[in-house]
């Protein structure tokens, strides 16, 4: 999930959404899927926004290059919040 300024126009947007697909990339991780989000309200300021374009990307990266890859997108100054999450690769059980 990244979270972009939302003072780019559309286009600053798509680029910073390509940056970001580069940067997985270059980390050997493989984009399966993207979701832009559109602009949402926070419930608190990030810095000095109130809002921020969400999008969603869902990856497939070797877990030893995780770190590097949100260390580099942390790094972006179009970014202003990134965060990776483990999907779950067995389904849920019903008791």
């Amino acid at each position: 999930m990244l979270i972009i300024n939302p003072q780019l126009t559309d286009a600053e947007v798509g680029e910073a959404v390509e940056k970001a697909k580069k940067t997985l990339t270059d980390e050997k991780g493989e984009v399966l899927a993207e979701d832009r989000l559109g602009r949402k309200k926070f419930s608190h300021n990030v810095g000095k926004n109130r809002d921020g374009f969400y999008v969603y990307m869902k990856v497939k990266a070797p877990r030893e290059n995780v770190k590097a890859i949100n260390h580099s997108l942390g790094l972006q100054e179009t970014v202003l919040r990134s965060m990776m999450m483990k999907a779950n690769a067995e389904p849920v059980k019903k008791a």
